[in-house]
């Protein structure tokens, strides 16, 4: 089985090179001409932009092929009180330029619309603004030049109460919104409210292929193994939804999410690191049924990590352990 793995966001290793430098509302409103202060946005998108750029040079580099691109891209792009402005106009260049690295490479990337992003609330201020954040995600994404097969990654949300009840709901605010929007959508089960296997109905219910976090399944679950459920995960990716504008032929890997607690006290913290023996106990278990798998490293120490992560598998790769690394960010797993 083959396994990539990827990281979230920012670098740990290259410095100043942050790709979600921002803007406070506050600020904005002190500046006395608009149009200034939307050029000034404009202009801290581009940094954003470039240092993303910059990125993905360093992770095609070192064999990086997974990454989740930060959201904080364009500063206050939705925000209420700016709703009138388009910031992709004075960024079609750099939002291409992005993508056509992305393509060339042939990089994975994604997005992680944040715990503000809620189909399951009962609140239409709410949904309204959840729906907006999709479309700003999704738009990101289309001015990169990226197909479907580029994903924005949401959790079901909050049980308000009840959770059958708000499970419900998402599925019936998520078959209101355009296909657009859902084409792009993965579900993650998350560590307090959705745990995998409810997390899982839904996902086959609708159709959406779902992102499995062992982290939080460790901490959130009925008593199931991880491994126990990756049969019906798997099949989730290969729904029309997640096989949107795959190539015949070519293959959309399922994708997990993993990260260490940071210790016995805080087990919903992430450490700095990974572990990684419990992640090396999940591969091993579904390697003989799953013939690639894309792993995002969430932990604090970003590519850090995943370079700790890479050194810990090197040594047991020479030590004869049914791994083999194949580059700098991705290795063979042996059942």
């Amino acid at each position: 089985m083959i396994v990539r793995f990827g990281y979230v966001a920012m670098s740990t290793v290259i410095k100043d090179c942050s790709p979600s430098k921002t803007m406070t509302m506050a600020t904005f409103k002190k500046l006395d001409d608009r149009e200034a202060a939307l050029r000034r946005l404009e202009n801290i998108a581009r940094m954003n932009l470039h240092n993303t750029l910059r990125l993905l040079k360093h992770n095609a580099a070192s064999g990086i092929k997974v990454y989740r691109l930060t959201s904080k891209l364009i500063p206050l792009a939705t925000h209420p009180d700016l709703q009138d402005w388009n910031p992709f106009a004075a960024l079609v260049e750099e939002f291409a330029e992005v993508g056509q690295y992305i393509k060339k490479h042939g990089l994975r990337v994604s997005f992680h619309p944040d715990h503000f992003t809620v189909l399951s609330t009962p609140r239409p201020e709410v949904l309204e603004s959840s729906i907006r954040d999709l479309w700003h995600h999704t738009d990101m994404l289309n001015a990169m030049g990226l197909t479907a097969t580029v994903k924005n990654n949401i959790h079901i949300g909050g049980a308000y109460g009840d959770k059958p009840v708000a499970a419900a709901r998402f599925q019936e605010h998520f078959a209101d919104l355009p296909i657009e929007l859902q084409e792009r959508i993965t579900l993650e089960n998350d560590d307090k409210t959705f745990n995998a296997v409810e997390t899982l109905a839904v996902s086959r219910s609708l159709g959406l292929p779902m992102v499995l976090d062992i982290h939080h399944q460790w901490v959130n679950n009925e008593g199931e193994l991880p491994w126990e459920l990756w049969p019906d995960i798997q099949r989730t990716w290969k729904s029309p939804l997640a096989l949107k504008d795959v190539l015949p032929g070519e293959l959309l890997p399922p994708k997990i999410h993993v990260s260490s607690p940071r210790s016995p006290s805080e087990p919903r913290s992430h450490a700095d690191g990974v572990e990684p023996a419990p992640l090396l106990a999940f591969l091993r278990r579904i390697a003989a049924v799953t013939p690639a798998v894309d792993v995002m490293i969430e932990a604090k120490s970003k590519d850090g990590a995943l370079f700790e992560l890479m050194e810990a598998l090197k040594e047991l790769a020479q030590a004869g352990n049914g791994i083999t690394l194949l580059d700098g960010a991705s290795v063979n797993i042996e059942p």
